[in-house]
């Protein structure tokens, strides 16, 4: 049998090479590789890589979505250790925050195109480890 993974999730966008720049340094990630309207950013040592291409139309989805709206088609999860200090982090490198927050351990935030993400703490392995 032939091994099957996942290598890259690729997001459409006005300026690929903006939003590319926004989540290399809220990731800490690398260029990859780059052309004029597509760029693939990753972690240094592998895992799953994040693409973008510029879109000229791109509509951005709407969140949450009301009857007719662009929805989101998928969004990231990432997880952080201190989620008041990433919050802050993600809004000053461009992201802005959603009025609509769900949970309390999840901040649900925008990125520079529009697509929602939410940074979340694992607050169930704190409770194991007593923090």
């Amino acid at each position: 049998m032939s091994r099957t993974r996942l290598s890259t999730v690729v997001f459409d966008a006005p300026d690929a090479h903006e939003l590319a720049g926004f989540y290399r340094r809220l990731l800490g990630y690398e260029v990859r590789a780059e052309e004029p309207d597509w760029v693939l950013i990753g972690p240094p040592f592998g895992e799953v890589a994040l693409a973008f291409e510029t879109e000229p139309d791109y509509t951005p989805p709407v969140w949450p979505a009301g009857p007719g709206d662009q929805r989101m088609m998928l969004h990231l999860d990432i997880e952080v250790d201190d989620l008041a200090e990433e919050t802050v982090r993600a809004v000053e490198q461009g992201a802005r925050l959603a009025v609509h927050q769900p949970q309390e351990d999840v901040r649900v935030l925008f990125d520079p195109a529009g697509h929602p993400f939410c940074l979340w703490v694992d607050t169930r392995t704190r409770r194991r480890r007593g923090q």
